[in-house]
C-alpha cells in the first residue's frame, strides 16, 4: 500500500491535490517576517492580489521545512503501514530536501518496514505540474508503484518549459541573470529566455528585446521541440500575466488547432517570490528538455 505527495511548489492546488488523492505540502514563504504556507494560513490563492503587493515593492523570502514538519506530514502513514511516493520540485532548488532526509532518516527507526520512494520532477511551479498529473492519473487508475516509477522515470524529461518574464529585478536577486544585465535589460526591453535544464535548474539560453520577438523565439523553441504536442495538455503558467498567457494560447492554438488543450496556470506565491510579476511560460511535451 502507498500514498501519493506532491508539493505547492508544484503548482499543485488544493482541488488538484483532491482530483488525484494528494497529500500537499506546503512550502513556505516570508512577507516582513511573517511566515507564511500555501492553503493552510489561506484557502484560496490570489494571485493578482499577491503579484501586486510586488509590483509595489514587497520582497517575499523563501525557506525550506524543518526535519520535524516532514516528520509531522509523513509519519501518519507509515504508522498506518502505508509506503510514501512524493513527487517534488528540483531537488537542486532547495537545501529543504536536506531536512527531508534528516527527517527520513529518523522515521526509518522507528518504521524500518516502511519507504519514502521520490520523483524528481527536476522542475518548479508549471513544468511539475504535468508529472503530477499524469502520476496521479496512473495512481487513481490502479497502477503500481513499480509502473509508475518506471513511466516517470522516461517521461520527467520529455516535459520542456520556456519562460520570460518582463521585469528582471527578481531574476537578479535570485541570481538567474547579473546586477548589469537585469538593470540594463529593464531600461532597453532585452528580455532573457530561460528554462528548467535536465539537472533541474533554471538556465539563461536565448534572449531578445521588446515583447513581441521574445514570444516569437519561445514559439520557435515549442516548433523545434514539441513531439506529439495535440496528444498532451500545453500548460500556460504566468505570474499575474493572463493576458499575455492567453496571447500566447492563442497563436499556439492558431499554429496547432482550435483543438490544442491548453491549461492556464497561475505560478505559486513561493516560486513567484523569485520570478516576481509579469512572467509567462509554455510548458509542453517535446523530444527532449532542450
Amino acid at each position: 500500500m502507498f500514498v501519493i505527495f506532491t508539493d505547492t511548489d508544484t503548482d499543485t492546488t488544493p482541488e488538484i491535490a483532491k482530483k488525484y488523492d494528494y497529500k500537499l505540502i506546503s512550502m513556505p514563504y516570508f512577507v516582513n517576517e511573517k511566515e507564511i504556507h500555501p492553503y493552510e494560513d489561506f484557502d484560496v490563492f490570489n494571485p493578482h492580489e499577491y503579484y501586486e503587493m510586488l509590483r509595489k515593492g514587497v520582497l517575499p523570502k523563501t525557506g525550506g521545512l524543518s526535519p520535524q514538519t516532514y516528520i509531522d506530514y509523513f509519519e501518519p502513514y507509515f504508522k498506518d503501514g502505508y509506503d510514501i511516493l512524493y513527487v517534488h520540485f528540483s531537488k537542486a532548488m532547495s537545501s529543504t530536501f536536506n531536512s527531508m532526509k534528516i527527517a527520513i532518516d529518523e522515521l526509518k527507526e522507528k518504521y524500518p518496514d516502511r519507504t519514502l520512494y521520490t520523483i524528481d520532477t527536476k522542475a518548479i511551479t508549471t513544468l511539475s505540474l504535468p508529472i503530477v498529473e499524469l502520476v496521479g492519473k496512473m495512481y487513481k487508475d490502479g497502477k503500481s508503484l513499480e509502473e509508475i516509477l518506471d513511466f516517470a522515470t522516461k517521461e520527467v524529461d520529455k516535459w520542456t518549459i520556456y519562460f520570460f518574464v518582463e521585469d528582471l529585478s527578481f531574476f537578479r536577486r535570485s541570481g538567474r541573470v547579473s546586477a548589469p544585465a537585469a538593470i540594463m535589460g529593464n531600461l532597453i526591453g532585452i528580455c532573457p529566455i530561460i528554462y528548467m535544464s535536465s539537472e533541474g535548474v533554471m538556465t539563461s539560453v536565448d534572449k531578445a528585446r521588446g515583447r513581441k520577438n521574445v514570444i516569437n523565439k519561445v514559439l520557435g523553441y515549442v516548433e523545434k521541440l514539441e513531439e506529439n504536442i495535440k496528444d498532451y495538455t500545453v500548460y500556460i503558467g504566468h505570474s499575474d500575466a493572463l493576458e499575455t498567457a492567453r496571447y500566447v494560447g492563442t497563436l499556439l492554438k492558431q499554429k496547432y488547432g482550435e483543438d490544442l488543450n491548453i491549461y492556464y496556470s497561475d505560478v505559486n506565491p513561493t516560486a513567484g517570490a523569485h520570478c516576481g510579476p509579469g512572467g509567462v511560460g509554455v510548458c509542453f511535451h517535446a523530444k527532449q528538455r532542450k
